[in-house]
């Protein structure tokens, strides 16, 4: 009788020392399998500079005026991150009306600075980007030309007067379903008061900067052949041996090519100031005259992202770029949660960088 309990038992043990090791290796395997999806998530992450590999060509400037500087391997879920859309990776880059701003603009940004700049007499500098603007401030003064616009990229002067021999806009007015693409040339503007200096406009898809609103908020007529927010188009910038060009595309939309001479000046006296600009700029005492030699000799470097045009200031202060719109005293969560933000997706982006271009470090030395 002993005989066949102690066998029992002995069964009985057996049969737990196994269950136990299969427990052990089912523990095993299940920790390996979570340590395994948990690495699989990290390695899932995806970063702007996995989407678009050309980081290191420029600093990155937040919106909150911050210079974080390469932005390889970097978010921030304020105003730098990606998004999956579909099978697409995009990169997404928002700025609210208001907050502190980089340098001396009344605006805020989210915007790629390149690292060095590059002459234009002796350029063969490009930049390229496929994109689509998902939101524009919901709301701003409509008499005021900046307002519900963002800027998605630019040329800027490293030197002098700093001034932008290229604005690309996009801008959208509150209840239409199109807004306009148009791009800006900025005088470079002659002697040492740059208060003269002023924009001329010219539209891509729908109306350029000098189409308003006849009262605060009373809308212009919705343009045509505009473009909708999250509609995708893309822009190519070239400089070479002094002459930009610039072309841009979109699915449905004509293809435009524009040519400007940046180191010839066609604005040099009063009787050269364009209709447009009597009209916008010149009431409010900006009528400067540009140096014959326009952008020739300065340091001039490409930007990208949003750089969003509409902000809180009174349009008492100037009636084509202080906005008056909501900023919540810089809330951004406030600001974001009710529309009072600019956001741009890019897709892709490339940039060439000729060998006679020079380091930029005086450029961010002045303005962060």
């Amino acid at each position: 009788m002993n005989k066949k309990i102690n066998s029992v038992i002995a069964k009985f043990l057996v049969v737990c020392l196994f269950l136990a090791v299969q427990s052990c290796k089912n523990e095993t395997k299940d920790a390996k399998k979570s340590t395994e999806l948990s690495t699989e998530n990290v390695a899932k992450k995806v970063y702007a500079s996995d989407v678009i590999p050309f980081f290191d060509d420029w600093k990155l400037i937040l919106g909150d005026g911050s210079n974080v500087g390469v932005a390889n391997n970097f978010e921030n879920k304020d105003f730098f991150y990606t998004v999956k859309e579909g099978n697409e990776n995009w990169v997404v880059f928002k700025s609210p009306n208001g907050g502190d701003t980089h340098g001396t603009s009344n605006n805020t940004r989210t915007e790629l600075a390149q690292m060095k700049k590059w002459y234009p007499k002796t350029a063969d500098d490009k930049l390229t980007a496929t994109l689509k603007v998902m939101n524009v401030s919901a709301t701003g003064d409509a008499r005021v030309a900046a307002s519900h616009a963002v800027v998605v990229g630019q040329i800027h002067s490293a030197d002098k007067h700093e001034n932008e021999p290229l604005k690309i806009f996009y801008k959208k007015f509150p209840g239409h379903t199109k807004g306009s693409v148009f791009w800006h040339y900025e005088i470079n503007t002659a002697g040492d008061d740059n208060s003269g200096r002023w924009d001329y406009s010219t539209a891509v898809w729908g109306n350029d900067f000098s189409v308003v609103g006849a009262e605060e908020n009373t809308y212009p007529e919705e343009p045509k052949e505009g473009i909708a927010l999250g509609e995708e188009f893309s822009y190519e910038v070239a400089v070479k041996d002094g002459i930009m060009t610039l072309s841009f595309k979109s699915e449905g939309h004509e293809t435009k090519t524009f040519t400007k001479n940046l180191i010839e000046s066609e604005y040099t006296t009063t009787a050269d100031i364009p209709e447009q600009t009597q009209k916008l700029f010149v009431p409010l005492g900006q009528d400067g005259v540009e140096r014959e030699g326009a952008y020739t000799g300065e340091g001039c470097f490409f930007k990208l992202g949003a750089y969003n045009q509409t902000n809180g200031k009174s349009p008492d202060v100037n009636k084509n770029w202080c906005s008056g719109a909501e900023t919540h005293n810089g809330d951004i969560e406030k600001q974001y949660a009710d529309g009072n933000y600019a956001e741009v997706w890019f897709k892709t982006g490339s940039i060439s960088v000729s060998e006679a271009a020079v380091s930029n470090e005086g450029y961010f030395s002045k303005n962060d």
